[in-house]
């Protein structure tokens, strides 16, 4: 078997543990994360912006659609997310096997995950009538879930391979073939979904069908990335019908609470949009703003959380503590500093961030900026908390530890950021600004509970070794 590889791609002995070998395997890794997630959320824009050439209730349910599709895939995403620890451990014990037995569930658990989803997703217009949405948009909604419902499968296969790749230093081919899903997804989609290059015009039925080919290629191409390179000494795809009942198990039982604690993050932002638009037309324009700069700016803590699971899971699989925290460490200041730039930035000039989605025309333009520049400013400091909460969430995982910073996340998000957001917004009529105040304190007591239990752990690993 080959010498461990440490995270920047390099075998290694991992004795050097100086902080500058740290930031350099840590910004390897965590940038071409950063730059996939990037890359992902301009895979969702360019299809929001194509669609919406065909009229606003082909872009309502467009709208509608992306989110039902979205909320049940993250539930799902909490398996593929949680063989990234398991793999990153047995990757530091060098424990080839168990890298495939985890792998090879994780793939098992997507599959029968999205086999269990997929009545639900056949069943999307019948669901949002129920929710009270308007029968046209519910009907154009359910039609496009109907097909993009077999892209998921592919898209949760993706992030349980991704796990592999990350570990052994390449993550580096998750940023390409994303950027590849970019250029694809964007030509793809102008050609089926309006009728250029000679192409039938589509319309929904075509954004669909792109969905589903972008999210096959990208999984094709990174199965054969791995079958090219050493990772296919793994044998991931040998006696794939041979399960791992302990595998199997432990993928779920970790992957569950990732999951809810993923849900009831975006359920919690869900249920913003749906307080704000109580209070206004305008404030919901001026809160969408807001979350779209905030959401642009997530992504770099959302790519360096994961950089920060690998990091310390391989420590944890090696039982290299000093590595560990270093790690930790690093990936925290890193984060923090970023998180310091970028906030500062929204609050010194959010009226420059906010001009960028407003037309200058619309006599309603001053009012609307006005109202921005103010959850701007709060979005800016949001920066600081939200980060260092994702990165501390990336940490535990990094030690397979979830149920725990599930209930910590929930309580957090819930009771905490909901219910002092609806104190602030209506009993104290902060409004719109209330909610983004009441969702900064609950980020905030997440970002408090989640370092202390990640210290915690760290703390007993010491005493353990003592």
């Amino acid at each position: 078997m080959h010498a461990p590889v440490d995270a920047t791609g390099n075998e290694s002995d991992f004795r050097d543990n100086s902080w500058m070998s740290h930031i350099k395997a840590t910004l390897a890794l965590g940038i071409p994360l950063i730059g996939a997630q990037l890359a992902q959320l301009g895979i969702h824009t360019t299809d929001v912006v194509i669609v919406g050439q065909l009229g606003a209730e082909k872009l309502a349910a467009m709208v509608l659609a992306g989110q039902f599709l979205f909320t049940v895939f993250i539930l799902g995403s909490g398996i593929s997310i949680a063989v990234m620890p398991m793999v990153a451990q047995a990757f530091g014990q060098n424990d080839a096997v168990a890298i495939r037995r985890s792998l090879r569930m994780g793939l098992w658990a997507s599959i029968g995950y999205w086999a269990l989803a997929l009545p639900v997703y056949l069943s999307a217009e019948p669901i949002l009538l129920l929710l009270q949405q308007k029968p046209e948009i519910a009907r154009l909604a359910g039609d496009y879930i109907h097909i993009a419902a077999f892209a998921m499968l592919p898209g949760l296969l993706f992030l349980v391979l991704r796990s592999l790749v990350s570990a052994v230093g390449r993550a580096g081919v998750i940023l390409w073939v994303t950027i590849a899903e970019l250029v694809l997804n964007a030509f793809l989609a102008y050609a089926l979904v309006l009728g250029h290059f000679g192409f039938p015009k589509m319309g929904m039925h075509g954004a669909a069908y792109v969905n589903v080919i972008v999210q096959v290629t990208g999984l094709v191409v990174l199965v054969a990335y791995i079958q090219m390179i050493e990772t296919r000494k793994y044998e991931l795809f040998v006696r794939f019908w041979r399960p791992d009942w302990h595998a199997l198990f432990e993928v779920v039982k970790l992957g569950l609470p990732i999951g809810i604690t993923v849900l009831a993050e975006v359920s919690l932002f869900s249920a913003a949009s749906l307080m704000v638009g109580s209070i206004g037309t305008l404030e919901l324009a001026a809160h969408g703003i807001s979350l779209q700069l905030a959401s642009i700016a997530f992504m770099i803590p959302l790519g360096l959380s994961q950089a920060a699971t690998v990091r310390v899971g391989i420590a944890h699989g090696r039982g290299d503590l000093a590595a560990l925290i270093r790690a930790a460490v690093t990936v925290l200041v890193i984060a923090g500093i970023i998180a310091a730039i970028g906030g500062t930035m929204l609050a010194v000039d959010p009226l420059f961030f906010a001009s960028f989605y407003v037309s200058e025309d619309s006599p309603e333009t001053p009012q609307l900026l006005a109202i921005a520049s103010r959850l701007i400013v709060v979005a800016g400091i949001f920066q600081m908390v939200d980060s260092i909460q994702a990165i501390a969430s990336g940490l535990l995982r990094g030690l397979k530890d979830a149920s725990v910073p599930m209930v910590l996340a929930l309580i957090a998000y819930w009771p905490i950021g909901f219910g002092l957001a609806w104190v602030f917004a209506f009993t104290l009529d902060y409004r719109e600004l209330g909610v983004w105040i009441g969702f900064l304190m609950g980020l905030g007591s997440a970002c408090v509970f989640l370092c202390a239990r990640f210290y915690l752990l760290v703390q007993r690993e010491k005493a353990l070794i003592a």
